[in-house]
């Protein structure tokens, strides 16, 4: 089924600002609610969220298989559940609606009370995640800390140019945007020469991801091949996997993360689709050794997105202090998701997969303070005089994406976490 809604040359009868991510080439799905309505399936135009519980209730959406009750939902999981050509018939249908030369919706002015002004709504947790998984992509961020905590001459792990690593991660505090999250307490080893203490984290961080979301996969014990990853693939977000870079020193060995990064993990709020992203596709970095044959691939299958990190202490300004970009990932999501299922696991709808940390190659684009402030030995300058090794109670970290080409600016919004101190 063609993608009508990425026409570049389609426009809309509703205001959109020149500079606006999100132009009738987007149309993001999200989760908001209203001083006076319950949560429901909206989906981003400009300034303006689309109600599609109203307009279902118009009967816009009858013949494409979608019920009312599905729009009228806590979360995006039951529309998701009708598949890949399901939502992209949607999201034309939308387009469609939406376009300066169709006059159906346009042209009525109690169906225009479907569309409400962002500012008086509530964006949510937009998907109902089953399981979390979290890989570990950037090359040059798995080179940045081999280089700081083992031998900076055998940097990367023997097996990490052959598979793409990850661990599963806990989908229970995956929150949404706006969230604060708590500093969390553990094991720390400040003295290396001193037994482990109890207390509060000292190096709380943040990694610079995206995560997908998928669709229902195939049934246990099935696998889905790099060819046919994308159509499993629903959209993606931008994702704060937070981390307490000393609770997760000591604990790591042997087993990998635990506490040090399940106590939070931060989702923008709106899911840009992975249809809408499309014209954004690029090459994937070159990979050497040759992959296995289950991870080989044709076609351009990572993605230009521009990302950018900014900190900002309480009452302060931001400080812009990495801008990066998710094409840099040595490993893309149809090979994340191939390797994720050549063992026969299942993914389910509403399942997150994290990129893991995107770093890119030069010090102002790495993705966390862990590599930007290098182990501490560089601390970042803030606008107040201050300084920022890790991040400090009360900071704000907020993180943005966006994709722009011919005129087109594709972004995701922010994801935007205020750290409290520990309980």
């Amino acid at each position: 089924m063609q993608i009508t809604a990425n026409n570049p040359a389609l426009r809309s009868w509703v205001a959109v600002a020149a500079d606006s991510e999100f132009p009738i080439q987007n149309l993001p799905f999200g989760i908001f609610q209203t001083a006076t309505t319950t949560k429901r399936v909206g989906v981003r135009i400009g300034d303006f969220v689309l109600d599609l519980a109203q307009m279902a209730q118009f009967a816009y959406f009858d013949d494409l298989g979608f019920a009312a009750t599905d729009f009228n939902q806590d979360y995006l999981n039951p529309i998701m559940r009708h598949g890949k050509l399901a939502m992209r018939a949607l999201r034309n249908r939308i387009a469609d609606l939406l376009s300066i030369e169709n006059t159906t919706f346009q042209h009525n002015s109690s169906q225009q009370q479907a569309l409400i002004p962002v500012a008086d709504v509530q964006m949510a947790l937009p998907v109902q995640i089953g399981d979390y998984t979290d890989f570990y992509s950037s090359k040059e961020h798995a080179t940045n800390v081999g280089i700081m905590f083992r031998d900076p001459a055998n940097a990367l792990l023997p097996n990490w140019l052959w598979i793409p690593v990850g661990y599963h991660g806990r989908a229970s505090s995956v929150i949404a945007s706006g969230q604060p999250v708590v500093r969390p307490k553990g094991q720390i080893k400040p003295d290396d020469n001193a037994a482990p203490i109890f207390a509060p984290s000292r190096q709380i961080d943040f990694e610079l991801e995206m995560g997908f979301i998928t669709f229902d996969g195939k049934p246990l014990g099935q696998s889905i091949s790099t060819s046919e990853a994308e159509d499993y693939i629903f959209g993606l977000c931008l994702f704060n996997d937070w981390s307490a870079r000393d609770i997760q020193k000591w604990e790591y060995v042997p087993l990998g993360p635990f506490l040090a990064k399940n106590f939070a993990s931060s989702m923008s709020c709106w899911i840009v689709t992975l249809d809408a992203l499309e014209p954004f596709a690029c090459p994937t970095p070159a990979q050497d050794p040759a992959v296995l044959s289950y991870l080989q691939f044709e076609g351009n299958k990572s993605y230009d997105i521009k990302l950018e990190v900014a900190l900002q202490a309480s009452a302060g300004p931001e400080q812009v202090v990495s801008r990066s970009n998710f094409k840099y990932m040595y490993w893309n999501m149809s090979q994340q998701l191939a390797h994720h299922t050549v063992n026969g696991c299942n993914v389910r709808c509403g399942d997150l997969m994290g990129s893991g940390t995107i770093s890119g190659p030069t010090p102002d684009s790495y993705g966390s303070m862990l590599e930007l402030a290098w182990k501490g030995t560089k601390p970042i300058q803030m606008p107040d005089g201050s300084e920022r090794r890790f991040i400090h109670d009360h900071d704000t970290v907020i993180m943005r994406g966006f994709c722009e080409q011919n005129g087109v600016k594709i972004g995701f919004g922010e994801v935007r976490s205020l750290l409290l101190p520990a309980n």
